[in-house]
């Protein structure tokens, strides 16, 4: 095998020259700070080359803890019967909604798990397409949808009704690997939904689960998988075992790997968004992610709303620790600044203007 030279791939990078999956793997065999920090100043430079100093912020209202499926890592799995569900009614989520554009966020991600009292009803979807359509008319707000895996039919009523974005993450794209933490879950469905999303015309996120059993070979196929479905926005969150979960003693490392992981997502799609989750580790996380390249701060919650989260399901939220006002003076410690509405907008209407079809065989 030829020897790669970290200096040498960085060089490619700032070109912006694909890398190959050789030189992929060759970074993410990095272990040293110091070979991390070249990395991500590379990631960083490439990040103000496409949006300057400007980060985008989200706001994150998870409506529904309920979920059908048997997910091994998740805590919301359906056999996890001891951890207490919810399920909020419409004007929980229009008001926290509407109090999380009234604080500034750039975008509402409306998620839940895929609750059987909306996926196993033909109109189970019809309040919830309201509540997409009034929030749409009455904030001006982008509005990204993470209902799991839905019909076509859905999809495109979602489309119809002001959605701009659909999430739906594979979490690893080693199909034996998938099938040990997505029970009985389709691989190809999940994956051709969100191809059919972008046919339609919607913006997609993609996201894979660093730390459940994953190689090195495992991430940089993730990576060139969303390289060629054309994913918009491209995340990795560290695994975070739950209790009562097949993974509970599942045995964790530092968050390392996930740092490089977004810095090398940046190299290697160095225009697309790229998330600093308040999720994994809170706020005191957010400036090590930013360093490596993330240029999108996610699952903001305001306290008091009774919302949780999905990795980390209270940390920082009660105490007002994932709100903008204490995610501002972070960015500012950082060089960096919260981009305005207006400019959101403008990005996802440009991206929109030049949406491509995803790469024919990516499964």
């Amino acid at each position: 095998m030829q020897d790669f030279k970290i200096d040498g791939i960085l060089v490619k990078a700032r070109q912006e020259s694909p890398l190959s999956r050789e030189e992929i793997l060759r970074l993410l065999d990095i272990t040293s700070e110091n070979e991390l920090g070249k990395v991500s100043q590379v990631a960083r430079e490439l990040r103000e080359r496409y949006f300057e100093n400007k980060v985008f912020l989200y706001g994150f209202v998870y409506f529904s803890t309920y979920c059908r499926n048997d997910c091994t890592f998740c805590l919301y799995r359906k056999s996890n019967r001891n951890y207490p569900r919810y399920r909020k009614n419409r004007k929980e989520i229009v008001s926290t909604a509407h109090c999380l554009v009234d604080s500034g966020v750039h975008l509402l991600d409306l998620t839940m798990g895929e609750d059987p009292l909306y996926h196993h009803s033909i109109h189970g979807f019809n309040d919830l397409l309201k509540i997409v359509k009034d929030l749409k008319r009455d904030t001006k707000t982008p509005i990204m949808i993470s209902p799991g895996v839905v019909s076509p039919e859905v999809l495109w009523k979602f489309k119809e009704a002001g959605a701009d974005w659909y999430a739906c993450y594979q979490e690893t794209h080693n199909k034996t690997l998938y099938n040990r933490l997505r029970i009985e879950q389709s691989y190809e469905e999940r994956m051709n939904r969100k191809i059919l999303a972008k046919e339609m015309g919607y913006l997609i996120e993609e996201g894979l689960l660093a730390g459940v059993g994953d190689t090195n070979e495992d991430i940089a196929d993730s990576i060139l998988t969303m390289t060629r479905i054309g994913a918009d926005q491209v995340r990795v969150m560290s695994f975070v075992p739950q209790e009562n979960t097949p993974l509970a003693n599942w045995k964790t490392n530092s968050h390392f790997r996930e740092l490089l992981i977004i810095a090398i997502m940046r190299l290697v799609m160095p225009d697309r968004l790229i998330p600093a989750s308040l999720d994994v580790d809170g706020l005191k996380g957010l400036e090590q992610r930013l360093n490596s390249g993330a240029n999108v701060i996610t699952s903001i919650i305001p306290p008091s709303a009774g919302m949780a989260g999905v990795s980390q399901s209270t940390l920082d939220i009660d105490d007002g620790n994932r709100s903008i006002k204490q995610v501002l003076p972070i960015l500012k410690a950082n060089r960096v600044e919260a981009a305005t509405s207006r400019e959101y907008q403008a990005w996802v209407n440009f991206r929109k203007a030049h949406i491509t079809s995803p790469e024919k065989g990516v499964i």
